[in-house]
């Protein structure tokens, strides 16, 4: 009988990505969504699989639909990759942030223990949890400290904290995977990466004829989608339930 998981986020950039390799798995895929006001937008990055994939709407800021669709669908494996993903945003709308990326994960262990105690749950932890801390040869790692410096990252932090806490005061099978930049050509238009490539687009055809960047000496550990959420099913599919840093290990500025 084919394992059966359930991806929180399944619309996005690693959300479409992981399920494509599930599938490949020979997993059962379902997978949750949130109701916008554009339908025919909100899932395109599923296009091609749609008819493999069990879409149900729900939202981590409503835990009746997270306990719901989780009694409904008795998945082995969950994987939380919704958020309100983007730094910069999150100083605009930091309550949203905190509600979905903190409280969210706790509405989901919560439904978790209630409906599928049973199930493996995987935790889409962040890099920026880290904030402006390295370890004394520059890197970071599990053991570095993490001071955020943004509401994102200390949204971010709760939800990682949280996972923790549970695994320990209930046992449950729950991991983080603190997972650094990582894009492809699915990452969303008002990241960085995207945005230079569709400007540069833009400034050829004539309608730009500028790109206007931040700064420009920021430097990130910048991967591929479709590699990080291969970790993300070896994470779950570990002897034990633990922790792990998801990185290139090289660094790149923007500039």
């Amino acid at each position: 009988m084919s394992k059966k998981a359930l991806i929180v986020g399944v619309a996005g950039q690693d959300g479409s990505y992981l399920a494509e390799h599930l599938l490949e798995q020979g997993y059962d895929v379902h997978g949750i969504v949130r109701r916008n006001s554009t339908p025919e937008h909100q899932e395109s990055r599923l296009d091609h699989i749609s008819s493999q994939v069990n879409t149900h709407y729900g939202d981590l800021s409503d835990s009746h639909s997270l306990e719901t669709i989780i009694r409904e669908s008795q998945p082995d494996e969950i994987y939380n990759l919704g958020a309100q993903s983007h730094v910069r945003i999150s100083y605009e709308v930091p309550q949203f942030t905190g509600q979905v990326n903190a409280l969210g994960v706790l509405n989901l262990l919560t439904a978790v223990r209630s409906a599928a105690p049973e199930a493996k749950l995987y935790q889409a932890s962040s890099s920026e949890m880290f904030g402006d801390s390295v370890d004394s040869d520059m890197f970071q790692r599990e053991t570095t400290p993490m001071h955020p410096v943004s509401p994102y990252g200390c949204a971010k932090l709760y939800g990682y904290h949280i996972i923790r806490n549970y695994r320990k005061a209930y046992g449950m099978f729950a991991a983080n995977g603190i997972l650094f930049n990582h894009e492809s050509p699915r990452r969303g238009s008002n990241f960085v990466t995207s945005k230079v490539v569709k400007i540069a687009c833009e400034i050829k055809l004539g309608l730009k004829d500028r790109l206007e960047l931040g700064n420009m000496d920021s430097s990130r550990d910048w991967g591929h989608s479709k590699d990080y959420v291969r970790a993300m099913v070896m994470i779950l599919n570990h002897k034990v339930p633990d922790d792990f840093v998801v990185a290139t290990g090289q660094t790149h500025t923007v500039r």
